[in-house]
């Protein structure tokens, strides 16, 4: 009973960080230029309008219409996300795209993995992929954070293609740390896109290992 009282609190204050996340994000998007959204992200090959058509592809489309496009990708899911996420950015206009993403604050979308602490991780990351790549600095609050960095696993890790191995994430602003080997320091929010797969725009990291991290000059 205990436990089944500390998941439903837990979910609830997932549940209420998605919301926020999504409002505020939504807020941000509003202020973007049109060459703003036409900018490179975090994402490799996704300008800032393909991320925001992507994060709200969950709310958008049914689960059968979303099967029947992973059957046209073949099954092969990457393909199929990265598909939808151009047609989406060049069918939507950005007030639309923004809107897809207030209207749907309370949406109960998850990954078909993690709950609402992957879907939490979902908004925050990709809002990150945005902001970081164009220099916005938008701070994630630490409540979403601590969330999402507790829910580090190697399976996470191994899901998102982060390789870490050898390495001791050390956050600067918070009293958080992750692995073993040589440290790497930085923003909390900087090293959960660390563990999210990303790489990062020089100067955000500290440490001998951090040009492992860094992108390369042609990928900004």
């Amino acid at each position: 009973m205990k436990n089944a009282t500390a998941r439903k609190g837990r979910s609830t204050e997932a549940r209420a960080a998605i919301a926020a996340e999504r409002r505020e994000l939504a807020d941000l998007f509003d202020t973007l230029r049109t060459e703003q959204w036409n900018e490179q992200s975090l994402c490799v090959g996704w300008r800032v309008r393909e991320v925001a058509a992507h994060m709200s592809m969950g709310f958008r489309l049914s689960l059968p219409v979303t099967l029947g496009e992973l059957v046209k990708a073949r099954g092969n899911l990457h393909r199929m996300t990265d598909r939808v996420a151009r047609r989406d950015a060049a069918a939507h206009s950005t007030t639309a795209l923004t809107a897809f993403l207030r209207d749907n604050a309370h949406h109960p979308w998850t990954p078909p993995v993690g709950g609402f602490a992957a879907a939490l991780g979902h908004d925050v990351v990709h809002g990150l992929d945005i902001t970081v790549a164009l220099g916005l600095d938008r701070r994630v609050p630490e409540d979403r954070l601590r969330i999402l960095l507790d829910e580090i696993r190697p399976s996470s890790l191994k899901f998102f293609g982060a390789d870490l191995d050898g390495v001791r994430l050390y956050a600067e602003d918070l009293d958080w740390s992750y692995g073993s080997g040589s440290p790497v320091f930085g923003a909390a929010q900087d090293l959960l896109l660390l563990a999210y797969g990303r790489r990062l725009p020089d100067g955000r990291l500290r440490g001998e290992l951090s040009s492992r991290f860094t992108r390369p000059a042609n990928e900004a």
